[in-house]
């Protein structure tokens, strides 16, 4: 866990400045492909992903050693080239893996929300899922196990894996020649993000395309049928937690009230978006037909409220990197309790994102609670130090939360009992 979350705290200010980065070139050139609620939607969504992660939250199916013992294959020696196949293999597995996310109905639950977004750019990348529970990925390694890959490898080389996926997630590259042919640009990337119908479930490549052509998903991308994102049944909300769930939810309704109890079993595996007649016909769901004129869940709000969601965002990410800098030191109960602060912030803020009724109490509650933890824990006995250096910082955040939330809060109220009022 330690060994992660150093890892974490290199990465997450790196991708943070990448993507301020494509912002203000976007603004350069006056291609914007950000929106601020979308935004820090996405950076939330993978800030919750950090927790579940860290925390080692889910079912592993089997682990990668124990398939080598089983199969009784002796390790290769660590050559060069050992790390090259290594790498191969994890993205032959990452290929499989995403073409099963977007082709069988379950495992489309845990990638939609990566989908989700109306938007495309770096931040998107940050969408990862918390509802992945249960791990099947090392099964998908049998190659690599058979070849003799040893674990260290595979266990170094997963991240580096992951992260090198990043980099594509932007408008603002086009194609880029030969390399279309060896690895996977954002050109192809922004394919497999589109609804446009000629490009659902095409360029499942995760570092290499070759998989793509290998296997039938291929797709370029056509400057005649340019790209439209998200997914074809809107989630219409900034709640990650909420869309980690949705297809889930949805899948469980429908097996509920479909009178066959053949598919009430097989709805789970059968193909993404497959829906029972008798469910389809009495409880119709809205689907986007046409992907270049439909109504796109609203980025709005006025200055002050995007601000305050930023500011929330912000805070909640400097509570988690302190937490991964002092995860050796903290308890597991601690960090399991901070961690459960931070999703519980991280669903308020957004459900006010959403402007849903009993955001101004959840939020209030949830910081009144951050400011008392932090003063009562903050000056215990013990305190991890690098908490304690930044107390007045937490103190500043809670505070300047409150003192926002309550003008939000005054200033709603009066707006709208003068709007009632004039009327």
């Amino acid at each position: 866990m330690e060994a992660y979350a150093n890892a974490l705290l290199i990465a997450i200010p790196l991708f943070l400045v990448l993507i301020l980065i494509e912002i203000g070139y976007g603004y350069w050139r006056k291609k914007i492909t950000y929106g601020v609620l979308d935004t820090v939607s996405s950076i939330s969504s993978g800030i919750t992903n950090i927790l579940k992660d860290t925390l080692g939250l889910g079912v592993v199916l089997v682990t990668y050693p124990s398939i080598l013992t089983f199969f009784n294959v002796a390790p290769l020696e660590m050559h060069w080239w050992v790390w090259v196949v290594g790498f191969i293999c994890i993205d032959f597995a990452g290929y499989w893996n995403h073409r099963l996310s977007h082709k069988i109905n379950i495992f489309w639950n845990q990638h939609m929300i990566h989908h989700s977004s109306e938007s495309f750019n770096l931040a998107c990348a940050l969408r990862q899922s918390v509802s992945n529970l249960i791990a099947y990925f090392p099964l998908l390694l049998l190659p690599a196990a058979l070849l003799g890959v040893p674990y260290k490898v595979i266990a170094i080389l997963a991240p580096v894996h992951l992260f090198a996926q990043f980099w594509y997630h932007t408008q603002h590259i086009g194609k880029l020649g030969v390399l279309e042919y060896i690895i996977v640009t954002p050109s192809q990337h922004r394919v497999h993000h589109a609804i446009n119908e000629r490009y659902i479930d095409k360029n499942l490549g995760q570092v290499f395309s070759i998989w793509d052509r290998m296997f039938g998903t291929f797709q370029e991308e056509l400057a005649t049928d340019p790209p439209q994102y998200g997914v074809l049944k809107q989630v219409n909300t900034w709640n990650p937690l909420a869309i980690n769930f949705m297809h889930f939810w949805q899948i469980t309704k429908d097996a509920w009230h479909t009178r066959s109890w053949i598919d009430k079993l097989r709805i789970w595996f059968m193909p993404t978006g497959w829906r029972p007649a008798d469910v389809a016909n009495n409880y119709p769901v809205e689907i986007i037909e046409d992907v270049f004129n439909f109504k796109r869940y609203p980025d709005s709000g006025s200055s002050l409220f995007k601000a305050y969601a930023v500011f929330q965002l912000l805070g909640v990410s400097m509570i988690l990197l302190l937490g991964l800098s002092e995860v050796g030191s903290l308890e597991a109960i601690e960090f399991a309790l901070l961690a459960l602060y931070i999703a519980l912030s991280v669903g308020s803020y957004s459900m006010f994102m959403d402007r849903w009724k009993g955001a101004y109490f959840s939020e209030f509650a949830r910081i009144s609670v951050g400011l008392l933890a932090s003063v009562l824990f903050l000056n215990s006995v013990g305190a991890p130090e690098h908490f304690y250096a930044w107390r007045m910082v937490l103190y500043a955040y809670f505070l300047l939360s409150l003192t926002g939330l309550l003008y939000g809060f005054f200033q709603s109220r009066f707006t709208h009992g003068t709007k009632v009022i004039s009327s």
